[in-house]
């Protein structure tokens, strides 16, 4: 069996990596500018790297398409045509809907398309992390061997039916998870306070938020913004996240109790209904990996939190349900929601941190502006406006980028087992 991969970024690379040590004859492409780097990077792992995505398509019985969803039409374009007779394809975008048009616009009828997700970044030990696999266009036997192959990932592996279920709910859970966490650092920048030298929230349910809001803008931009401005899902489902946000804020301003109270409660009730009380995160947990050194501990309206759970509440979203198909981003988001909807003290505390407290109402205020300027870049699908918000806040928060995303890591590691 030779394994073709066309594009080795980071992702490619560790799959080829895995793939060589398996045993598999292992072949890749990627940029011609980056043939010599990838030669002297990958012999060594027994990879063999060829000119262009033609040679690999012609040569390998599996070609995967691991490049961003934005150019997966083109390259496809390009290569498609030279796919040897029978192969199996695979793409590794988060985003479905354009891989499937360009796969079943230019790869010959023959071919057999079991497409994937892997649900990590090449960050992250693909070890009982989720991998999902759809069977588009495949045979029995060649759907088995796709399986087989991708078994060797150390994943697990999830099917699900068809693209569109995958596109929605990849909009449930990494669009909208991915929003609230650049709104936190975009409010970090807009009031030019780094989340590690603020007084206020020191540690607890604030530190995790703060890890994974380092995490993720310690990627490259791309990685987000294929997934939020061309899923067909995810403007929908960003809209209704800043909608809900801002009705909280209204009434959070208005003090409005009696209504606020209600709308959490019947988010809770809903949501963490069928909820035992095994927690995923507590206070141990949460403070082995602080970014600050102070153990205080200061109210907070987890407006983001509180707008993740009545989004979910809106949409009819199950977060336990959607866990199966998990990012680590979003298995914190829903780790750090429990925690504060089933901590009854906790949650009063915020209830009444939110209406009262104006000691942090300029906080809420940023990030209530941030959430929409990101989500009228969603809507807008403006990809250039996408890359210059992303990469500002990115500057801003580079001093700690890569201890956050070390422990992040760390954290996500250690909620492995839970």
């Amino acid at each position: 069996m030779k394994i073709g991969i066309i594009g080795l970024g980071d992702m490619g690379k560790m799959f080829a990596r895995l793939w060589a040590k398996a045993g598999f004859q292992v072949y890749g492409c990627d940029l011609p500018q980056n043939y010599e780097t990838l030669q002297n990077e990958l012999s060594p792992f027994s990879i063999e790297i060829l000119k262009d995505g033609i040679a690999v398509s012609r040569l390998c019985d599996f070609i995967l398409y691991s490049v961003e969803a934005e150019n997966i039409e083109k390259v496809v374009a390009q290569c498609g045509g030279s796919t040897k007779f029978g192969a199996i394809v695979a793409g590794q975008t988060s985003v479905k809907t354009p891989e499937i048009a360009a796969f079943e616009k230019h790869l010959p009828k023959d071919t057999q398309i079991v497409t994937c997700h892997a649900l990590y970044g090449p960050g992250v030990n693909p070890e009982n992390q989720t991998l999902i696999v759809i069977n588009h266009r495949a045979s029995n036997q060649a759907f088995d061997e796709a399986i087989k192959i991708f078994n060797k990932i150390g994943s697990i592996i999830h099917e699900l039916k068809d693209y569109h279920e995958h596109d929605k709910m990849m909009a449930d859970i990494q669009a909208i998870t991915h929003v609230g966490f650049e709104s936190i650092g975009t409010a970090c920048m807009h009031r030019k306070v780094y989340p590690w030298e603020n007084p206020l929230h020191p540690n607890g349910l604030d530190n995790v938020k703060f890890l994974m809001t380092l995490r993720i803008y310690s990627y490259k931009f791309h990685v987000y913004s294929g997934l939020a401005l061309l899923n067909p899902y995810a403007k929908k489902d960003v809209r209704k996240y800043a909608n809900c946000e801002t009705e909280l804020f209204e009434m959070m301003i208005e003090e409005d109790e009696k209504k606020f109270r209600k709308r959490v409660y019947a988010a809770r009730d809903h949501v963490f209904k069928d909820k035992d009380d095994t927690l995923m995160l507590d206070d141990k947990i949460m403070s082995e990996f602080s970014l600050s050194l102070d153990t205080g501990h200061k109210p907070n309206s987890h407006l983001s939190l509180l707008a993740m759970v009545e989004t979910w509440h809106r949409l009819g979203t199950n977060p336990y349900k959607n866990l199966v198909c998990q990012t680590p981003p979003f298995k914190l988001r829903v780790g750090m929601a429990e925690y504060l909807f089933m901590n009854e003290n906790l949650l009063e505390e915020t209830i009444k941190t939110a209406l009262f407290d104006k000691s942090i109402r300029g906080e809420d205020l940023a990030f209530h502006t941030a959430v929409h300027e990101w989500a009228n870049i969603v809507e807008m699908g403006d990809k250039e406006s996408y890359k210059k918000h992303f990469e500002s806040t990115k500057e801003y928060l580079a001093p700690r980028l890569e201890e956050g995303r070390y422990k992040s890591g760390l954290l996500i590691n250690k909620l492995r087992s839970v």
